[in-house]
């Protein structure tokens, strides 16, 4: 864990969309490569997490952050957990440096804040700080079907930088598991933050091998 002070610490935000899965194991996998993570999770995305997966969190932000120390075995240090009004938090100014901001997943509502810069709350304010301070904001929304404000959104989004990458895994590599469907979109991600992993082999790179 030497190097974890030099390492800009990634905003992971979680909203109340299904699909807790590919959050959480987004967090596993930063944290499994010593990355510094802050976490802002609505109340929703915790009752969905308790809905979609066997992880039972506790209400409050630090009681979150120790649960999920232990739960990933990382450094005490290495995962902060914010609540939503916590304004004073590092993620809520341009000053605290970051690496990049993903939500994951990310409602429609969500998408609707913060292409219109509500900041109603921590996560909006944390991604409306990403954009204006011109870092990477990946936003994984996971919705369908789509309405023409929804696109629109996106679309405004894109256009202010952001990363639209919706939650849609490929089947070319024939997936078996639901795991591996997550690490489909993980992997992706991993792949906009520039983190090197071996969740899923390369394209073409069997082929070329052979």
């Amino acid at each position: 864990m030497s190097n974890l002070p030099a390492l800009r610490p990634i905003v992971l935000g979680m909203t109340g969309a299904s699909g807790a899965d590919y959050g959480l194991r987004l967090l596993q996998c930063l944290l499994e490569r010593d990355w510094p993570v802050h976490l802002l999770l609505s109340k929703a995305a915790q009752i969905v997490i308790h809905m979609e997966t066997d992880l039972r969190l506790p209400a409050r932000p630090r009681a979150i952050q120790q649960t999920l120390v232990e739960h990933y075995r990382c450094a005490p240090k290495q995962l902060q957990v914010f609540g939503q009004d916590e304004w004073t938090a590092p993620p809520a100014s341009g000053s605290a440096l970051t690496r990049a901001m993903v939500v994951c997943p990310c409602t429609t509502g969500a998408l609707a804040a913060i292409a219109n810069g509500n900041s109603d709350n921590l996560l909006e304010r944390a991604a409306d700080v990403t954009l204006k301070e011109g870092r990477k904001l990946i936003l994984v929304v996971r919705e369908t079907p789509l309405s023409i404000i929804h696109l629109e959104n996106m679309l405004r989004l894109a256009r202010a930088g952001a990363v639209i990458l919706p939650a849609n895994p490929g089947f070319y590599y024939r997936p078996a598991t639901v795991a591996e469907l997550v690490d489909f979109i993980v992997a992706r991600i991993l792949d906009q933050l520039d983190i090197p992993h071996e969740l899923l082999p390369r394209w073409g790179r069997e082929s070329a091998s052979s």
